[in-house]
């Protein structure tokens, strides 16, 4: 026993021999206790280790006292004896009456007094200083997690009647300390800017309000210095350490300063790279998959990519616990290193159990039929990453995980763990532009791409200006049969009228319907076919232009149309939330068939691609080209033609205004249409880790009309923001026309606004 329990011992041995006098035993006739205010009188009986009728001694005279200030309800125990009769003298500690807390503006005052409460400080419960002491650290604790390291707390306790105390605390918060300086000490192959712009941590600039990467984090900090290290080890510093680090705060509390120091070390180069081991493949296959080759400086990445590709090429084989390890050959005074990988490819294992979490709306089976690797079947690093990219591509979750861990007690068994985080799938978009023709432009929609954690579409659609209004519900079920066939419908209606611009007394309106059925045919492959049904009632006046009158001769005054749609769609995105790599290709065919007035067809083809030029900023191209026409010697209607202009199609343009115009301006549109965009997406400067937010250099292009000519080329630069705010997803782009006509609407500045819910 050390010397301080020993000490706290013989004080508890006194204050019992103090409150417990020495006396003969005796038999107790009854027990009385005073003293008491809250506290009934049968939960001190209750506590008691003795009772009326047994003999009192002084150990149990000592028991009784132990265990009445063990209860933490008395702050003073003492014991008479009176003709047999034992009288309890007590003294409760008070209780607390009420807690005020002033200043608070950082946290929620609520939730404060809840945690409070969940140490066992809150109103009505027996007030102890350990626990106001403990919940005063608490408090600064949270401030200081938040950057205020300057805050000050001061704790007031006031006695009130009936024994009870008053709390309160004062809080001071101060400001929060921002990061003034990352100083990077022994670095000299790299500028100390370009380290610093992979680090999550910085100092105060544009977005740190939102992100609060100007506020000190351990965790980000040791994020970070792996970042650092991973950004020499992939230019050859096999040999780079980080030395130290030093986190300092100034006097006043307001200003942090992070000091980092730093090994290079000398840059090797990769002398050669050979494979041994179990070799369950062709070893000529194997050294095709190791990405690092003789002669190039060192990557860690591409040789940790190698013997991963390696280890998922076995793992589709069933190997799932194959083992690639590369064992380096370091020649300093060349500096030069080989790599020998061994490769110990395990024993084949099969999937025991698909265990799916996270999804507390969307419904297990909408998750479940998206899996390639099925249950009981041998494991495939392929499927299971196949499944990853399907349910990523839902669009219903901000995270898609994957895990695969070893059955206990089996040495060939393992079970998939695929976790979501689930994101709001309903959008209400607003958007909003301007043209000198049509004025202000509003168009609006709500959707809900899972209803009911279904995976059903259900959408409304809503676009109004001086010259269009469209209204239009569709809807969709992925998941018409088990085996992926798909079905929906579409109900529209369109109103033109060009009146309010003086483009021609006349006006358009369509309804119309379709339903549609999806078929996939791979994994990436889906063919649509549709059969809709159109009505459009066009009224002329006897003033309305000519070209309108005449299209009346041809057509009538009411024109029906039964489109017959087929479409094909290729996806290899590697993901719907953060595209890098991978992407799109559409083709569609509509044909007005007989039955209807009208008889056209509609001809186009899609390919949007996706290059990843390095970590952090990706190439994006589309490329968009289109025909139409009439059928039966008839030209194709006006309103079935092709536009181009606006946020979606050519920025910097108003919407539909590039290509021909009648005299009066009014713009044409053509059969034949082909688009270009080609865009460089890279994170915003300072949000390198954000995937919520991303900029875009853009050169977009296009025409319409009635031959492709590239002289009705348009074309426009500019700049763009994409950003899932927590108010909605959010696009804004600012272009400028740089190859234009006089007659065509621009438009600068174009955006476009949606709420999640």
């Amino acid at each position: 026993m050390n010397l301080g329990k020993g000490l706290v011992l013989i004080v508890i041995g006194l204050l019992v021999a103090l409150h417990a006098a020495a006396f003969d035993p005796f038999v107790l006739k009854d027990i009385r206790v005073e003293g008491i205010q809250r506290v009934e009188a049968g939960t001190v009986f209750s506590y008691l280790p003795i009772k009326v009728g047994d003999t009192m001694t002084d150990e149990k005279a000592s028991q009784a006292i132990r265990s009445l200030f063990a209860t933490g309800f008395f702050k003073d125990v003492s014991l008479e004896v009176e003709n047999g009769v034992l009288i309890i003298n007590i003294q409760e500690r008070p209780s607390v009456a009420q807690i005020e807390i002033n200043g608070a503006k950082e946290f929620n005052k609520t939730d404060l007094l809840k945690g409070m409460r969940s140490m066992g400080l809150s109103e009505g419960l027996i007030f102890d200083r350990a626990l106001l002491d403990k919940a005063e650290q608490e408090l600064k604790r949270q401030y200081v997690s938040r950057g205020k390291y300057a805050v000050q707390i001061v704790t007031t306790t006031t006695p009130l009647e009936r024994n009870r105390v008053s709390v309160r605390f004062d809080i001071v918060e101060g400001d929060v300390a921002k990061i003034r300086q990352i100083s990077i000490i022994g670095g000299a192959a790299f500028k100390e800017s370009e380290l610093l712009d992979y680090f999550k941590l910085r100092t105060p600039g544009l977005m740190t309000w939102y992100t609060k990467n100007d506020q000190y984090s351990k965790q980000k900090l040791a994020g970070d210095l792996e970042a650092l290290k991973s950004y020499y080890l992939d230019r050859g510093y096999l040999e780079f350490n980080v030395d130290a680090t030093q986190v300092s705060i100034t006097p006043d509390k307001k200003d942090v300063y992070i000091s980092i120091g730093i090994t290079e070390g000398p840059r090797f180069t990769v002398a050669n790279v050979n494979v041994a081991g179990e070799m369950l493949l062709p070893r000529e296959e194997a050294l095709k998959l190791v990405q690092l080759k003789a002669g190039e400086i060192f990557s860690r990445s591409k040789l940790t990519e190698s013997t991963k590709a390696i280890s998922d090429r076995l793992g589709n084989d069933g190997y799932a616990f194959a083992n690639v390890n590369a064992v380096p050959e370091i020649d300093r005074e060349k500096q030069s290193v080989s790599f020998t990988l061994f490769v110990d490819p395990g024993r084949r294992v099969y999937v025991r159990r698909i265990n799916v979490a996270g999804n507390t709306r969307t419904r297990d089976e909408v998750i479940r039929r998206e899996m390639r690797q099925l249950e009981g079947g041998w494991y495939s690093a392929d499927r299971i990453t196949k499944s990853k990219q399907r349910v990523d591509r839902l669009g219903y979750f901000n995270e898609v995980n994957i895990e695969t861990p070893s059955v206990s007690g089996a040495t060939d068994q393992v079970d998939v763990n695929m976790s979501v985080v689930e994101k709001p799938t309903g959008n209400i978009m607003i958007g909003a532009g301007y043209g000198s023709s049509e004025g202000v432009i509003l168009s609006g929609g709500v959707s809900q791409n899972n209803v009911f954690g279904t995976g059903n579409f259900v959408g409304i659609q809503l676009n109004t200006s001086k010259v269009n209004t469209i209204y239009s519900f569709s809807f969709t079920q992925p998941y018409w049969t088990v085996d992926g066939v798909s079905r929906g419908f579409d109900i529209y209606k369109r109103n033109f009228n060009p009146t309010s611009i003086g483009a021609g007394l006349y006006n358009t309106k369509t309804l119309g319907g379709a339903g549609r059925i999806g078929i996939p045919f791979t994994d990436i492959d889906n063919i649509s076919l549709g059969l809709g049904y159109e009505e459009t009632n066009l009224t002329t006046y006897s003033d309305s232009p000519d070209r309108i009158l005449s299209y009346v001769a041809t057509f009538g005054n009411i024109n029906t149309s039964i489109p017959a749609t087929i479409g094909w769609v290729r996806d290899t995105r590697d993901s719907a939330i953060y595209t890098t790599r991978g992407g799109t290709q559409r083709g569609s065919l509509e044909v007005g068939i007989p039955g209807g007035t009208l008889q056209y067809y509609k001809l186009g083809y899609q390919n949007q691609r996706y290059y990843p030029l390095n970590s952090t900023v990706t190439l994006y191209l589309n490329g968009d080209i289109a025909i139409g026409g009439g059928l039966d010697d008839k030209p194709l209607p006006f309103f079935k033609n092709y536009y181009l202009g606006g946020v979606s199609t050519v920025r910097g343009f108003t919407t539909a205004t590039i290509g021909p115009k009648y005299s009066d301006g009014t713009p044409i549109g053509g059969s034949k249409k082909i688009m270009g965009n080609a865009e460089f997406l890279f994170p915003f400067p300072g949000m390198a880790n954000e995937k919520s937010v991303r900029l875009g250099a853009f050169l977009d292009t296009g025409m319409v009309g009635e031959e492709f000519k590239a002289s009705d080329l348009r074309a426009s630069v500019g700049v763009g923001l994409t950003w899932v705010s927590p108010f909605g997803p959010i696009k804004i782009s600012m272009a400028n026309a740089i190859r234009s006509q006089s007659s065509d609407g621009k438009q600068k500045f174009q955006f476009t606004f949606g709420q999640m819910f």
